[in-house]
């Protein structure tokens, strides 16, 4: 007799609410999840891979979003028509599901043992001390350090691979834990680490698990069975290995050609080249004062940073959340005031500068952010806030709208979509805006914070395509923030690498990653997901 699989999803249909762009979000799926099996679901936002898991664990936004069609059998057991009392049974105890960004996951004001030890009440009510030796252990478990002192933190007192690591102790079933883009957020050191605690804890306690994703890296470090999703529908099926060197579906072999390849060229730049930016022993300390004297906290975000970037080169600065890179990138626009060192613009140090004497600069140097979603004011329409530079700067208005025109047909936007708002756009195209909206300054030099990091990697790989053409164009000298070294070998000059404030190593691309000195940058290397297919993929 057929043993009954731990999960099988049957004809799944999803529909959307009237005037979505398309009548369902998930349309006919069909897949089975064995116990002690990794399946990953690929696809880009939209594909259907979040609402597929959602619905497992019954939590899609009825009636909006509601499943019309189809079973998911759990054990043999149809979740679609199991009460909502059973669903809630469920969840937690045997089917435990991690979401995708904590700090919405996390109630910012219940301490982690309170948060975690709800569930665990929710299902199997144990006495006080009994409960805190409990979340104890799942702490521990999850390779949390110090859990006496974890439990009684705040979310916003950790760190973002902390507040994952805490996000799994609480989904921990027996049965079946499903993952919605666990690592995406995270540095590569960091998204090493959960990938192996999720297989280490899915081998121990013989689980299955749906782990979503849209980076083959990941699904190259874990997976058993990989799905492809497209506009709801799973159009390939397979191993592991069969998926990743074998893709049989246009969509699938498209995916993996747009993954970035490890491998850096060598990309000599003219030594005349002018240096337009240097920055100079700079340093920031954050200080947080206390009523109790003495008692405040300084923390030195970046120390003693030195780097120089010529006319038309692109010098990547890299390194793991915490590192001070982003600090460092908004010392240099004057987002922050560095508290020592010199930041000088053709040999103007801008740090000295008052506000007013600083104002005509700022048209020189502009800053793409990395959340395509908070850096855009939803109150305002696109070709506003393209223009608003310009605007401020006195450039008469018939001029800023002209810009507006042309730089969103540059960025591959119709230029009819300025009237429109930021939420009408996707996370791709709200990414381009933020790009035309800096180039709208006619600035010499870029300063791009993680702007791919957001983003699907078909998207990605467009975003950096514009870029790069873009930095031809205008002749821009780009500062590159990222925490993913693939990213950084596509587009960068020179690779700086970012370590507890200081830069630990600086040197051409190609040269860095053929031969790194320093052992964090070995080690940021090695825990790049995927790294033993990426050379297979390159070539």
């Amino acid at each position: 007799m057929n043993e009954v699989p731990l999960l099988a999803v049957e004809d799944l249909v999803i529909a959307l609410p009237p005037g979505a762009e398309r009548p369902h979000a998930v349309d006919g799926v069909s897949f089975t999840l064995a116990r002690n099996e990794i399946l990953c679901i690929v696809g880009e936002s939209g594909s259907g891979k979040s609402m597929t898991a959602h619905a497992i664990m019954g939590l899609l936004p009825q009636p909006q979003v509601r499943a019309t069609g189809g079973r998911i059998r759990y054990l043999g057991e149809d979740l679609l028509q199991a009460e909502p009392a059973r669903m809630r049974a469920l969840r937690g105890h045997k089917l435990g599901m991690i979401f995708q960004e904590p700090m919405t996951a996390l109630h910012p004001i219940m301490r982690i043992e309170a948060q975690i030890a709800e569930g665990i009440q929710q299902h199997a009510p144990m006495a006080r001390a009994a409960l805190r030796a409990r979340v104890t252990e799942l702490l521990l478990a999850v390779g949390l350090p110090d859990p006496e002192r974890l439990r009684r933190a705040y979310p916003h007192r950790l760190s973002g691979g902390q507040r994952q690591r805490v996000m799994i102790a609480m989904a921990l079933a027996p049965d079946i834990l499903v993952a919605d883009e666990p690592t995406t957020a995270l540095d590569v050191t960091t998204q090493a680490q959960i990938l192996m605690l999720i297989r280490d804890i899915q081998a121990a306690r013989q689980m299955g698990v749906l782990l979503i994703t849209h980076d083959f890296g990941v699904v190259a470090e874990v997976a058993d069975r990989v799905a492809v999703m497209q506009h709801g529908r799973i159009v390939e099926i397979g191993a592991v290995a069969q998926i990743l060197e074998a893709p049989q579906h246009p969509y699938t072999q498209s995916l993996i050609a747009a993954v970035p390849r490890l491998t850096a060229a060598a990309r000599p730049l003219s030594p005349d080249a002018p240096v337009v930016l240097a920055a100079e022993a700079v340093t920031k300390v954050f200080r947080q004062r206390s009523w109790i004297p003495g008692r405040g906290t300084e923390v030195v975000a970046v120390q003693g940073v030195s780097l120089a970037l010529r006319r038309g080169e692109t010098v990547g600065l890299v390194g793991e959340s915490g590192s001070g890179k982003s600090t460092f990138a908004r010392c240099v626009v004057r987002l922050l005031e560095a508290d020592s060192g010199a930041i000088r613009l053709d040999g103007t140090d801008i740090v000295k500068l008052g506000r007013r004497a600083m104002r005509p600069w700022r048209t020189r140097i502009q800053m793409v952010f990395q959340d395509p979603y908070a850096s855009l004011n939803p109150r305002r329409r696109v070709g506003d806030i393209i223009a608003a530079g310009p605007l401020a700067h006195d450039v008469p208005r018939a001029e800023a709208a002209r810009r507006t025109t042309e730089l969103l047909a540059l960025v591959g936007l119709d230029p009819a979509s300025a009237g429109r708002y930021p939420h009408e756009f996707s996370g791709g195209q709200r990414q381009r805006i933020g790009l035309a909206r800096a180039l709208a300054m006619q600035p010499d030099i870029l300063v791009a914070d993680e702007p791919v990091s957001a983003l699907d990697v078909s998207v990605q790989a467009q975003v950096l395509a514009l870029l790069a053409d873009v930095r031809a164009r205008f002749d821009l000298s780009m500062l590159f923030i990222t925490h993913d070294l693939r990213v950084a070998a596509q587009v960068c000059d020179r690779v700086a690498v970012m370590y507890r404030g200081e830069i630990v190593e600086v040197r051409p691309t190609a040269e860095l990653f053929a031969d790194p000195h320093h052992p964090y940058v070995r080690d940021l290397l090695a825990a790049v997901p995927g790294r033993r297919w990426l050379p297979a993929v390159a070539g």
